[in-house]
């Protein structure tokens, strides 16, 4: 059974690759809208836009959108999901999850299991996502983050380093990946209690997350439990250079 959750969609103008990267247009919309339409179709009881910018505001109004406005010092789409938490006053119980503003081809489905899979586990304060690695490559390469699970599913660690490290097999060969071992790549999309986002606004950064520049560290070093639900259809590849919005409006402009 579906539980009942809320969608916060972080959206800032200032972008150093593509600057208005939510206003960009993919086959005749703005980015924000096709993601915004993406968490409409996964059954939230409420989607919410939070930005920093009028711009964004603006182009939200035309298609009917829930914006709330933010600060313009954010440091992150956590502690701007904070803002609105704040001005809505949500149930500390309440489900939030926090779809990415330039991940246009998010599939409905995973941001349903990512809240489902958090009302499923108490224990949890956050819920997240991975999916198996298939190649040497991808497990090499420090741009994708890889996690280790408990026998719960429960997080150990994320970190953009090859984990788990096969010492014996990896001493013979890096090509490929060891027989009889899984790896699994984390994908960053998060289901929140409302408690926890209210706690972490006022946690500091630690070393383990400065060192991997990776925010949901902070959690773990702090004691909170993350579990980790697999799916073996991942999303494609967000916004973040002009060859990933190429790809994205040729994908989109045949829906």
């Amino acid at each position: 059974m579906n539980c009942a959750f809320k969608v916060v969609v972080p959206a800032r103008y200032e972008s150093s690759r593509l600057p208005g990267k939510p206003l960009l247009n993919i086959a005749g919309k703005p980015m924000i809208q096709h993601v915004y339409e993406k968490a409409v179709l996964s059954g939230a009881e409420e989607v919410i836009i939070a930005t920093d910018d009028k711009r964004i505001e603006e182009a939200c109004d035309i298609f009917s959108a829930q914006v709330c406005m933010t600060d313009t010092e954010h440091q992150s789409g956590t502690d701007r999901i904070a803002e609105v938490l704040a001005n809505k006053q949500w149930q500390d119980d309440t489900i939030i999850v926090n779809v990415q503003g330039d991940e246009p081809l998010i599939p409905p489905e995973l941001i349903q299991q990512v809240a489902n899979d958090l009302s499923d586990h108490p224990q949890a304060s956050i819920a997240t996502l991975c999916t198996p690695v298939h190649t040497s490559a991808e497990l090499l390469d420090p741009h994708v983050v890889k996690v280790v699970m408990d026998k719960s599913g429960n997080a150990l660690y994320f970190s953009r380093a090859p984990i788990p490290w096969d010492r014996d097999a990896f001493e013979i060969n890096t090509d490929t990946l060891p027989e009889g071992r899984q790896h699994y790549r984390h994908i960053g999309l998060y289901a929140y209690r409302a408690s926890f986002i209210r706690e972490y606004s006022q946690m500091q950064i630690c070393d383990i997350e400065r060192t991997e520049s990776l925010e949901q560290l902070r959690a773990l070093w702090n004691g909170y439990v993350i579990h980790v639900s697999t799916t073996n259809t991942p999303p494609a590849h967000g916004v973040d250079t002009e060859a990933d919005l190429q790809r994205v409006n040729n994908l989109l402009s045949f829906e």
